[in-house]
């Protein structure tokens, strides 16, 4: 019989003392069939243990009945009969597991806060071990082997690939944008080429081959995956390359303020005490200063999209143009940079649009704007607009899906988890996915496999291996 501990906190009225609810649920049938052979065997003995469920405001003891029962086969001498939802040796019943796995995965919480939590709405007093078991007992249950599987069945051809600094480790993360699921991920000690070629060639022996891979400007990508994907598009991120020329053209603009500024700022310095008759000649000075502040607090109208300007903005952009009409050249070119990347152009239409822009001689004589130029070369300029060879429902141009992935691990391991051993993150990463996509899988499975994503160019491989994969290699998510 499990010995159940009350709360020691003693009764008030305001704070009564919480009721026991009692359950009774029993498994002993006369005859049971043998758990690996099926024949039947006779029972031999009963078996009476009480575990803590959860119930709210409440202490609610589930009082279990079991038997155990003589083999009538090679298998075993005895064997017994178990409840669902209830594990064996158990005491604590599958719904109070469940409780703080929700708690650590959705409510973000961390270990004190769960157990302040549970004990607050189910009079729970739970160790840090049961809780750390908790985690261990949910990934025992991850199948990787079928999520493996599913991933190849529904890939829809794009890849997009990215990595994430976990303490001294690095997460190497590889996921599918149009069907929004995560197709592996492996932890790494070091962000190489060596270890980045091991991820990708371990996706290469899983079946997948992509169409599209997405990626950063990171110089680690080109030459692996040509190597390993020959005839793969290489996308880069637009939205990076759009961050990288804006910044350039900011870097223009903070130039131009500053030279406004010091010819505001030339000259002696204004004494104290009423201004005299020669303060008018320094109010054009003392206009120029605030010209340069005016410029500094809008400068980020000159890299915004037009239509995305407000009518105020649109007033404060004008005034600015008007203050210093060297920006003009720059706002120019921010737009026709805009229409190099649009979604629904030809691949033809882009080149001219590129063409167009390295033979204007004004962004040439702006050194900012010829470093821009020098970045929108014709080799990289193919990459940046790999995606205008897609159909036009597949164009992926931003690596901004395994972005937000990242943003997601980023925030459970600065504010609510707290990263310790490689084997710690691991196992926390195969909950994140078993929670999200676990049971899309479990679905799939239980109908046979069958079913695809749209346009799957995945090879399956004939890989029976089931064991648990570690964190050194390229696994299904």
């Amino acid at each position: 019989m499990t010995v159940v501990r009350l709360p020691l906190d003693p009764a008030s009225a305001d704070r009564p003392r919480p009721k026991v609810l009692h359950s009774y649920r029993r498994h002993a049938p006369k005859k049971a069939p043998c758990p690996h052979c099926g024949h039947l065997g006779r029972r031999k003995d009963f078996h009476h243990r009480t575990v803590r469920s959860i119930a709210y405001r409440a202490i609610l003891l589930v009082h279990v009945t079991t038997a155990e029962y003589r083999a009538h086969c090679a298998c075993c001498t005895t064997f017994r009969t178990h409840l669902d939802g209830i594990a064996p040796k158990a005491h604590y019943a599958n719904t109070v597991r469940e409780a703080v796995l929700d708690r650590v995965l959705d409510d973000r919480m961390s270990l004190r806060q769960i157990q302040q939590a549970l004990h607050r709405d189910f009079f729970l007093d739970l160790s840090d071990g049961f809780l750390y078991d908790c985690l261990a007992w949910k990934i025992r249950q991850v199948a990787g082997a079928a999520y493996r599987q599913w991933t190849l069945a529904h890939f829809s051809g794009t890849l997009c690939i990215d990595e994430i600094h976990l303490g001294a480790q690095t997460l190497l993360l590889a996921t599918d944008p149009l069907g929004d699921f995560p197709v592996a991920f492996a932890l790494v000690s070091a962000n190489d080429q060596e270890h980045l070629g091991r991820f990708l060639w371990g996706l290469h022996a899983h079946g997948f081959r992509p169409r599209v891979v997405v990626t950063d400007g990171s110089s680690l990508y080109p030459a692996l995956l040509a190597e390993v994907w020959p005839e793969t598009e290489h996308q880069l991120c637009v939205f990076h390359v759009a961050q990288d020329l804006n910044d350039l053209v900011l870097d223009a603009v903070r130039r131009s303020r500053r030279e406004l500024d010091r010819r505001g700022r030339r000259g002696r310095k204004r004494r104290r005490g009423r201004p005299k008759q020669g303060a008018k000649a320094r109010r054009p000075r003392r206009r120029l200063r605030d010209q340069a502040h005016f410029v500094y607090r809008h400068r980020y109208l000159i890299v915004k999209r037009r239509d995305r300007l407000t009518a105020q903005e649109q007033k404060d952009l004008g005034k600015l143009l008007e203050m210093l009409p060297g920006l003009r050249v720059l706002r120019a070119f921010v737009d026709g940079m805009h229409q190099l990347f649009e979604r629904g152009q030809s691949e033809a239409t882009a080149w001219r649009r590129q063409a167009a822009l390295q033979s204007q001689a004004a962004y040439a004589a702006v050194p900012e704007l010829a470093k821009a130029l020098r970045m929108l070369a014709a080799e990289k300029f193919a990459k940046m607009i790999a995606f205008l060879r897609s159909p036009l429902g597949c164009r992926v141009r931003t690596n901004n899906h395994v972005e937000r992935m990242n943003r997601v691990l980023r925030l459970y391991e600065k504010n609510r988890y707290k990263w310790r051993t490689p084997r710690t993150k691991v196992r926390f990463v195969w909950l994140l996915v078993e929670r999200r996509w676990g049971p899309r899988v479990r679905v799939w499975a239980a109908g046979g496999g069958v079913g695809s994503g749209q346009g799957a160019r995945a090879v399956p491989r004939d890989n029976g291996d089931v064991r648990q994969p570690s964190g050194s290699e390229p696994i299904a998510a």
